[in-house]
């Protein structure tokens, strides 16, 4: 069972979500340039609202480099010696699998866990202190050896350890996200051992505008507050670039693989599901946000329950809207008639509830009875479709 949702949202002038170059994102999308907010950006944004929407902290995920310094400062707070817990954890990474830059301590990748990771990680190595050290020691004889053997035979370096089948499972342990209700939805993909990755039960898509765009820049002067009133100048020129659009913003998620996800925890997933809809639907990334503002809603809102299948409705906008006196209105009627459309070619016996809301006017095309007259409903109607 899946539910999705499609969501139109305007901005005015803003740089949500820049490239490298510094400038808006954009797509080529039906042949015209369209303004983009990428899925990550967006699922950051969402993530980062879930403790307001139902979820307690200690039930969402850490992304770090640094469970090593995070370990070694609880083992510090235990009496132990601060650089030899930096030795003795960065020791226990590589024993688990997981290998941290000798000189900064950093995983070679963002590790997604559970807030206990850190925690488990202290316990592990203090446990295990002993055996560490020894590794430790040996690892630094091996480097003094290689640093005074010639260059053409110091290359052959001994081969890692395979974990033990014991270590394995402290990892998995260590590593488990099965109570990490953002690791449930976007899922975590660990390159050095498939096992820990978690299958993501949402899908978020790339926001695009419903209309063609430029990009612009906006050209600023600042002035030196102490500078003399007779030498007018500016003491800084720059540029800064935005765009306005209305974007198209699609995910979706899959209450089943949840479920898989957060085992034996149906509460849990019910207030995941809740928190995931509020989330999204609140969701703005920060990009250029203190010097643009650009914090509007949703205007309208289609919401889906549906036992199979998922529907995209960007096409919609293939061709771009243009030339029209209200945007949002003509976006809103494109996206309707579209869902409509797929409804009576596809059929929608698959469907389970359908529920649309709008800041402004009833919309056209709509059954009074698929229309919610508040945030609040629109949301309960769709979780309720999912009981039973």
């Amino acid at each position: 069972m899946l539910i999705e949702l499609h969501l139109l949202q305007s901005f005015p002038v803003s740089n949500l979500n820049r490239d490298d170059l510094g400038q808006p994102k954009t797509a080529r999308f039906g042949g015209y340039t369209r303004a983009r907010i990428s899925s990550q950006s967006l699922k950051r944004a969402a993530r980062n609202l879930f403790d307001q929407h139902g979820l307690d902290p200690a039930e969402l995920g850490v992304r770090t480099k640094r469970l090593r310094d995070a370990a070694a400062a609880l083992l510090t707070t235990r009496g132990r010696d601060e650089e030899q817990a930096l030795e003795i954890c960065q020791a226990g990474l590589e024993e688990l699998g997981f290998a941290a830059h000798a000189a900064t301590g950093l995983t070679k990748y963002l590790l997604y866990v559970g807030k206990p990771a850190q925690q488990l990680l202290a316990d592990y190595c203090d446990q295990r202190w002993d055996e560490l050290t020894k590794a430790v020691t040996e690892a630094k004889k091996r480097k003094e050896k290689q640093e005074k053997t010639p260059r053409k035979t110091a290359a052959a370096k001994t081969a890692a350890k395979k974990p033990t089948k014991q270590i394995q499972q402290e990892a998995k342990r260590i590593l488990d996200g099965t109570r990490a209700a953002d690791i449930a939805m976007f899922g975590r993909m660990i390159a050095d051992n498939t096992d820990f990755n978690v299958n993501a039960a949402s899908q978020v898509a790339h926001a695009l505008s419903t209309h063609a765009v430029v990009n612009e820049f906006d050209y600023y002067t600042a002035l030196d507050d102490l500078r003399p009133d007779a030498e007018p100048a500016a003491d800084m020129i720059g540029t800064i670039d935005f765009n306005a659009a209305c974007f198209y913003r699609y995910a979706n998620l899959d209450l089943n693989q949840l479920a898989q996800n957060l085992p034996e925890d149906p509460d849990l997933v019910a207030r995941s599901a809740r928190a995931w809809l509020y989330s999204f639907i609140h969701a703005v990334p920060g990009g250029k946000q203190n010097s643009m503002a650009a914090r509007t809603m949703p205007q309208t809102l289609l919401g889906v329950v549906r036992e199979t299948g998922a529907w995209n409705l960007a096409n919609a906008f293939l061709s771009p809207v243009t030339d029209v006196p209200d945007l949002m209105a003509a976006s809103t009627q494109r996206l309707v008639d579209h869902f409509q459309q797929l409804r009576s070619f596809y059929g929608d016996t698959q469907l389970r509830n359908v529920t649309v809301a709008s800041v402004g006017p009833n919309l056209p095309g709509v059954a009074d009875e698929e229309t919610a007259p508040s945030l609040d409903e629109f949301v309960s109607r769709l979780l309720t479709a999912t009981k039973g």
